[in-house]
């Protein structure tokens, strides 16, 4: 398997994951790079993508969309002045998963790649899920953040990722049958789930 994707509940330690199985297995960590291609394609701030991707689903495509007339998106679409939306987003966002996906060997972090690469056939998925108050706790640990605002960034990340699975056409990211491997944090470390996936897509590094 040359493509592992991470899903998770938020707080539940993906990215933390992603990072010690990408350095286990020798492959690239696919996610902040996801926001500068996107970035570099639209031609555009870094900064500018974040924002619409923090608000996927939010009310600042609406009011972009108010704000700027046909005329002047025309011109940006032909690549005369950068731009982006929530629509550019999702566009460029699975046409660059896809692309970072064919040059294989490597784990993306989220952003709907489950769904985007369901089809690929070297991809493999990955969901962990954990209890809510262990989401807080590891944020709370991990980010030095008061359990007000753990609980509050958890609650408002957990939204936005709905809304972002909403805007793909799917709502059921949590739907086991998804992914080939399911780690409940409850019950694993990070260091037992690594070893899980690195077996599996690699047995010498199991």
């Amino acid at each position: 398997m040359a493509v592992i994707t991470i899903s998770r509940q938020y707080g539940a330690g993906g990215k933390t994951l992603g990072k010690m199985i990408a350095a286990e297995l020798g492959y690239e960590f696919a996610d902040s790079e996801i926001v500068a291609r996107v970035a570099e394609m639209a031609n555009v701030s870094t900064h500018w993508v974040e924002t619409v991707e923090n608000e996927a689903g939010g009310k600042l495509s609406r009011f972009v969309s108010r704000m700027v007339s046909k005329p002047l998106v025309d011109k940006i679409l032909k690549g005369e002045r950068g731009y982006i939306d929530e629509t550019i987003y999702l566009d460029y966002l699975v046409l660059i998963i896809a692309q970072i996906a064919d040059e294989g060997d490597v784990v993306i972090l989220g952003r709907g790649s489950q769904y985007i690469l369901d089809d690929h056939p070297e991809a493999f998925h990955i969901l962990m899920i954990d209890a809510f108050e262990n989401r807080v706790r590891f944020m709370q640990k991990n980010y030095d953040l008061s359990e007000k605002r753990a609980t509050r960034l958890i609650r408002g990340e957990d939204k936005r990722r709905k809304t972002l699975y909403q805007k793909l056409g799917k709502t059921d990211y949590d739907n086991p049958f998804l992914y080939h491997l399911v780690l409940n944090m409850s019950k694993l470390s990070l260091e037992e789930a690594k070893q899980m996936v690195c077996h599996r897509i690699n047995p010498q590094k199991g």
